[in-house]
């Protein structure tokens, strides 16, 4: 009687259905960005843009749970003070310094935003616990943590796997992404390798969107799958704060599937190459390092090569997706090869492809072998330096001239184009071969 009492002999795990009690919001909800914007923003404003259109709607919107350790003016967060205000059981006994401005700091009972104090580590356990409670309480409540990027899953990725073993549902947005976009900021901050990390977490599904579009729609599918479907997923979000016009959504299809369908797949084909080339290239780009990709067109185009710009959103999907394909076809000798995403796109070709993004190398190389024809990779591999944004490009290798003369050289190296050609392009942009790393060279004056 008393085990009965207890729930029998063995602990049972019976959380909230979450898609049978809260009513998440319609597809038109995310397609504020789908007509692109002209004004530069940054991918960080759309997600603070988007989060706020959330937490206005309803019981959903209540339901929604920013949280920040740090500088939430910088990730443009400043509106919610106001609006919704900073949770403090107590409320604000002291007058901050901001007091006569209109987005004032201000804490009440009821505020909807937590404010974590500088302690990542203390803010990922309220967010597990926020995460969890639907099992936990019965009460759905979504997060979404925004952090610099670096301190996530380098310095708490402990925590974040013990989200992932208790089953929290909600998104971790890595904000000031990128080991070039933050300029000036060093070793200490600049990070190319969360989203590397972050596929070693089997319930971590992590992006790099360049668009806001993009973003909008990553969202819209992590809510769904979370709370539509009731699965225990994290999505981890690479935001950036460099501001860039954002364009509309583009209409042809990438292998037969629309855009938005392409998106959550992990890759599409954003920009069709021109017609009246002699010769094409693909460059597959992601996050802010787009922008550096679109560049190259021009660039290229006065060497008479036409190029295709790819927006690879999600390579460690991509990626999981092949190895599972390459499992089938494994252990089903008796029928054809499975095929996946990533090499019906990008698998029948036997020209050059560059892959270039704020991300350490070894990130794009978990589809290299799946491109087909010559790849050339360029990451950031490295610490982190002080500099400005164009001169960490040049760097690393990661600029517009940079994806061009990568593109140059391999087209040589096909016998497409004269060796000569690129190796003016290199004398022309000024890059060079030798390239002092003083973080690692153990040459300091």
């Amino acid at each position: 009687e008393q085990r009965q009492r207890l729930g029998g002999f063995y602990p049972t795990r019976q959380p909230a259905k979450v898609s049978s009690i809260i009513e998440i919001p319609e597809t038109g909800t995310y397609t504020l960005f789908d007509k692109g914007n002209p004004k530069p923003m940054s991918t960080t404003m759309a997600f603070a843009s988007l989060l706020r259109k959330l937490m206005k709607m309803g019981d959903f919107g209540k339901r929604c749970v920013p949280m920040v350790t740090d500088e939430a003016r910088t990730f443009g967060m400043n509106a919610f003070f106001h609006e919704f205000k900073i949770h403090a059981p107590f409320g604000q006994h002291y007058t901050p310094v901001d007091h006569d401005i209109l987005m004032k700091y201000s804490e009440a009972p009821d505020g909807q935003m937590l404010q974590e104090g500088i302690s990542e580590a203390g803010a990922l356990c309220t967010w597990i616990a926020c995460g969890t409670s639907y099992a936990s309480q019965g009460c759905p409540m979504l997060p979404f943590f925004i952090y610099y990027s670096m301190f996530g899953f380098q310095r708490v990725g402990d925590f974040i796997w013990q989200a992932a073993d208790a089953r929290s549902r909600g998104f971790l947005l890595g904000a000031t992404a990128g080991r070039t976009t933050l300029n000036g900021e060093g070793l200490q901050h600049q990070d190319g390798h969360s989203n590397l990390f972050a596929i070693s977490n089997p319930a971590c599904i992590a992006w790099d969107p360049a668009f806001a579009y993009e973003l909008a729609y990553i969202i819209e599918d992590g809510i769904y799958k979370m709370w539509g479907q009731d699965k225990d997923l994290i999505y981890y979000i690479s935001l950036y704060n460099e501001n860039h016009p954002m364009p509309e959504v583009p209409k042809h299809l990438t292998c037969g599937v629309a855009t938005k369908e392409a998106v959550l797949k992990g890759l599409y084909k954003f920009q069709e190459a021109p017609s009246d080339k002699a010769m094409t290239v693909r460059v597959i780009s992601s996050g802010s390092i787009m922008q550096q990709a679109l560049g190259a067109v021009a660039l290229l185009a006065e060497y008479g090569v036409g190029v295709e710009i790819w927006s690879a959103t999600n390579i460690g999907e991509l990626n999981r997706e092949a190895f599972k394909a390459e499992r089938y076809s494994r252990l089903h000798p008796m029928e054809p090869k499975k095929s996946c995403w990533v090499n019906d796109c990008l698998g029948d070709y036997d020209g050059v492809t560059v892959i270039s993004s704020d991300n350490i190398s070894q990130y794009h190389q978990l589809i290299e072998k799946y491109c087909g024809g010559d790849v050339v990779n360029l990451g950031t591999d490295g610490f982190g330096r002080s500099d400005t944004r164009e001169k960490l490009r040049r760097y690393f290798e990661i600029d517009s001239e940079s994806i061009c003369v990568g593109a140059l050289t391999a087209l040589a190296r096909q016998g497409k184009v004269e060796p000569q050609v690129a190796q003016d392009a290199m004398d022309k942009f000024g890059i060079k071969y030798e390239r002092q790393d003083i973080t690692m060279d153990n040459d300091w004056p």
